[in-house]
């Protein structure tokens, strides 16, 4: 299958992972912390340029090979926040974004491509499902970044967008393209290790 338009990718990586106890994106995963395979996951799906929005725990953070650190001091305020800081550090030519949470590292580099390849057929919005259910990654066309105003508030990101404008929404099959299981707790990993054994 040919590769998709190139699109941006964007990892919301800001938070203070209150009920981890410690920033996500620091949080070690297969060896290394869960910012870098976000990082990874972007770009091997065919992301370019990569966008990383940091704000609790950026002082601690690793190199980011491959991507660009964006601070956002406003963190607090929640990842609606966040996804509109890192949409607006896109550059002016990026016509889509993908979006993915620091804290899902089971995520498929495949569904990234899949996202990027409903853009390339049209989608102004795409989002990957499992089991039926919206999930990530999600494919932002430039024309709804402003949208995102009114709909990305508080702890909600794009999710009451693509609710209140299904018409916008293509929805992209990837139950068979890795996993949306997060980290909210540390005894979440072990679960994770479950499911990517299985």
């Amino acid at each position: 299958m040919p590769d998709p338009p190139a699109t941006a990718g964007l990892l919301l990586a800001a938070g203070a992972g209150r009920r981890y106890g410690r920033p996500k994106a620091l949080v070690e995963w297969a060896g290394e912390p869960l910012v870098r395979h976000g990082i990874r996951l972007l770009t091997v799906g065919g992301c370019a340029p990569v966008h990383v929005v940091v704000g609790a725990g950026a002082d601690e953070l690793p190199e980011l090979p491959g991507a660009v650190p964006v601070r956002h001091d406003r963190w607090p305020e929640g990842l609606g926040s966040s996804l509109r800081r890192g949409l607006a550090s896109l550059p002016a030519d990026v016509p889509a974004a993908v979006v993915v949470l620091v804290d899902q590292p089971l995520l498929s580099p495949v569904a990234v491509h899949r996202v990027r390849a409903a853009y390339a057929g049209g989608a102004v919005v795409a989002v990957a499902t499992y089991a039926g259910r919206p999930g990530h990654p999600v494919l932002l066309g430039r024309a709804t970044w402003p949208l995102l105003d009114r709909y990305a508030v508080g702890d909600r990101g794009a999710r009451d967008l693509l609710r209140a404008r299904p018409d916008l929404v293509v929805e992209v099959p990837c139950d068979d393209a890795g996993s949306p299981v997060d980290v909210d707790t540390p005894a979440d990993l072990p679960r994770l290790r479950t499911v990517s054994d299985a």
